[in-house]
């Protein structure tokens, strides 16, 4: 009985390890990838960031575009699980697209790999994306939710009827990302210190306030 119990124990010990590893190759995948692109990253450079060898990183996900794929349904993952721990729809509507909005605006903000590891794919023009069965399901999940968001707005009277949930969470993805992704160079052409605290505040402040407006019901008309 107790050589039963200590291979079941081993047994449970190699599961435990394998899923350490491959959480510190994904975590060392997702610097690499953001740091130097799909081209530039080496495995070699992942594996030694990753304390394992290259032969364990074939083995528990396999060659570099396996990898980096899986890094992109990690990312993806996790930005979903966090948006799913804002409990949304508990909120009254416009409270809710406004925690969204600025869950959206800090996300980015902390996650700048996650915002290189779009730039990358979007230069492949999302060929490592197409052959993911996870991420159109992984992704609906969110246009679901803030479209159940708009429709007991509209029902409450608070925001306008028929707004497209897609269209909007793209707007506010769009109205966060363009400026974290593009601030450098943005700094430089307006010769304005876009990345000061007192910047961003005003960003995020005015990104609020355009989103609100947007899908704000008309007020009534007096008679």
């Amino acid at each position: 009985m107790k050589r039963q119990d200590d291979k079941t124990s081993r047994l449970k010990l190699a599961v435990r390890d394998a899923g350490a590893t491959k959480l510190r190759i994904l975590a060392a995948a997702r610097i690499e990838f953001a740091d130097h692109g799909y081209m530039g990253a080496r495995v070699d450079r992942i594996a030694r960031t990753a304390q394992a060898n290259k032969r364990l990183l074939y083995y528990y996900i396999g060659n570099k575009e396996a990898l980096y794929l899986a890094t992109l349904e990690r990312a993806y993952a996790d930005i979903r699980t966090a948006e799913r721990e804002l409990r949304l729809e508990e909120l009254e509507p416009l409270a809710a697209v406004e925690r969204l909005v600025r869950f959206t605006w800090d996300y980015f903000n902390a996650n700048p790999s996650f915002v290189a590891l779009l730039n990358t794919e979007n230069l492949h023009r999302a060929r490592h994306l197409k052959k993911s069965p996870q991420i159109p399901d992984m992704n609906s999940a969110v246009v679901a939710t803030v479209g159940r968001i708009l429709r007991k707005g509209a029902r409450l009277g608070v925001t306008r009827p028929g707004i497209d949930p897609l269209q909007l969470y793209i707007s506010i993805a769009s109205l966060c990302f363009f400026y974290v992704s593009n601030i450098h160079t943005l700094t430089v052409v307006f010769a304005r210190d876009l990345k000061a605290r007192k910047a961003l505040d005003e960003r995020i402040e005015h990104v609020v306030g355009m989103v609100l407006r947007a899908i704000a019901a008309a007020p009534a008309r007096k008679s």
